[in-house]
Order: C-alpha cells, then sequence, then structure tokens
C-alpha cells in the first residue's frame, strides 16, 4: 500500500483498560493507515468523556450503549456522533468452573448458607466508574448478599486480575464481577450465573464516539473504514489475550489482528 499523504493529527481517548486499549490501538492503525498522526490520551471512565465533552479528544474508545456508559454521554450527546458498534458487551456474574453448578447456579444461590459458607465473600472489581462496578455494588444489597456477609470492593484492573489468577490457582471458590469480551473468560472458562432480575444491564453496543467538531479532520475513507469495522467480542478476547497472556503492546497486537485480517485496513 502506498503511503498515503499527511493529515491532521487525531487524539484518541481511551479507557483505561486492556481491551479497550486493544481497540484504541486498531483504530489507531485505521487512521494511520489513511495518513493521520494519532495522539492517545487514557483516562478512568467518566474522566474520559469528560475530556470529550470540552472538546479534548476527537475519538473515544469506547461507549458501551445503553446500560454502562449512557449516563457519561448524554452530558453532551448532540455534540458526538457514534459509529455502528464494533463489539456487542455485556457484563455477568461468573464462578470458576470447579464451583458446582448444583451448588451454584445464579447470583441468589450465593446466599444459600452452604454456599456462603465455602465462598470468599469479598468480591472484587475494577474501578468504581465501570458499568460492572456499579451494577455490582447494586446487586450485592438487592440479593440480600450483604445480610450474608458479601460486599464489593472496587480496585484496578491489575488487582482484579491477579485476584483471579490467585483464587484459581488455589481452587478457591469466589464469584467475580466479569464482561465479555474479557480474556478471563477463555483463559480460564469461567461460568456465569444467571441474574433474573436484569441488574446487570443490557448486551450493549460497544461504538467509537467522535466528536462532532472533528468530523470534517477524519479521512473520508478512514471514517467509512472505521464505521464498518466489527471485531466481535471473540476479536477483541484475542487482542485481549495477546496482551495480557503474550506480553504484546496493544500495537503489537494490533498489528498482528491486522496482519490476519488485512481487510480492515485496505
Amino acid at each position: 500500500m502506498n503511503t498515503p499523504t499527511a493529515g491532521p493529527t487525531i487524539t484518541v481517548g481511551t479507557i483505561a483498560l486492556s481491551f479497550h486499549r486493544a481497540t484504541a490501538a486498531v483504530i489507531r492503525r485505521v487512521l494511520e493507515a489513511h495518513g493521520h498522526r494519532v495522539e492517545s490520551v487514557e483516562a478512568p471512565h467518566e474522566q474520559l468523556f469528560r475530556l470529550q465533552a470540552e472538546g479534548e479528544v476527537d475519538v473515544l474508545v469506547s461507549a458501551w450503549l445503553p446500560s454502562s456508559h449512557g449516563g457519561y454521554l448524554s452530558a453532551y450527546r448532540d455534540r458526538a456522533h457514534l459509529l455502528a458498534p464494533h463489539y456487542h458487551p455485556y457484563c455477568v456474574w461468573a464462578v470458576p468452573p470447579y464451583v458446582p453448578v448444583d451448588a451454584v447456579r445464579e447470583v441468589a444461590d450465593l446466599a444459600r448458607p452452604e454456599v456462603a459458607a465455602r465462598m470468599t465473600r469479598t468480591i472484587d472489581g475494577i474501578n468504581p466508574g465501570a458499568g460492572i462496578s456499579r451494577f455490582s455494588a447494586r446487586m450485592v444489597t438487592a440479593y440480600g448478599l450483604d445480610r450474608a456477609g458479601y460486599s464489593f470492593t472496587p480496585g484496578t484492573e491489575a488487582g482484579f486480575i491477579a485476584r483471579v489468577e490467585r483464587g484459581i490457582a488455589e481452587r478457591e471458590w469466589f464469584v467475580i464481577p466479569l464482561w465479555r469480551p474479557q480474556y478471563l473468560n477463555r483463559r480460564h472458562d469461567l461460568r456465569a450465573l444467571t441474574e433474573p432480575e436484569g441488574l446487570l444491564g443490557t448486551v450493549d453496543a460497544a461504538a467509537p464516539v467522535i466528536h462532532r467538531p472533528s468530523l470534517a479532520r477524519i479521512h473520508p475513507q478512514a471514517l467509512a473504514r472505521l464505521d464498518a469495522l466489527r471485531l466481535g467480542n471473540d476479536g477483541v478476547e484475542e487482542l485481549d489475550g495477546w496482551i495480557n497472556a503474550d506480553g504484546l503492546t496493544p500495537l503489537a497486537a494490533a498489528d498482528r489482528y491486522l496482519a490476519a485480517h488485512p481487510q480492515l485496513v485496505r
């Protein structure tokens, strides 16, 4: 492919989680393939949406709509242009595969005395601004798990991953607030619990958000490629696994993925 003429610098804002970094790296490569220089900004959920509302971020990766991030986007929805979703995420509570299905099938089962006696009752999560964290804090009360001794504690992504790896290694009974796409799903075959109250939200659409004043600065063909980009949950989990399990940088993971799917940038 011929080197394209240099275009305007585009700021890509990424939610500070590994699978968002993976998706943002693919978006960066698409923009670069059409002549743009890319500057990167990374921040937690609420802060990144605030930065875009203030005009500091051209492309935000990505808004999970309507459940997880709809409230953050609503403050400036009239100045936001949504691309077609790149994947369709959803939130779950999950347990390791060695926890018997007949003991723990749904969230309410966690409160059964014989289950609570075996489970670790501190439920560890990621940063408090994530949809899964907001939903999980509410679920502890809604399902009466607090009365059985459970509590939800938000934390960092690194601490969350380390907690899962440690629990699996020790064959601990624990429940983890999780989502797809996330590489731990395929790494450990974690089993989602039924959540009949619907407190974990819907299946969302993960759409990059473009600040409307930035639309004219993005090459039309790059915009068309980004709007047609379909990674799917499996594709994002594959990228996320290369970053977390194989030690690739997000850009190296994106390059590997695009080498296998060259039609995404051509």
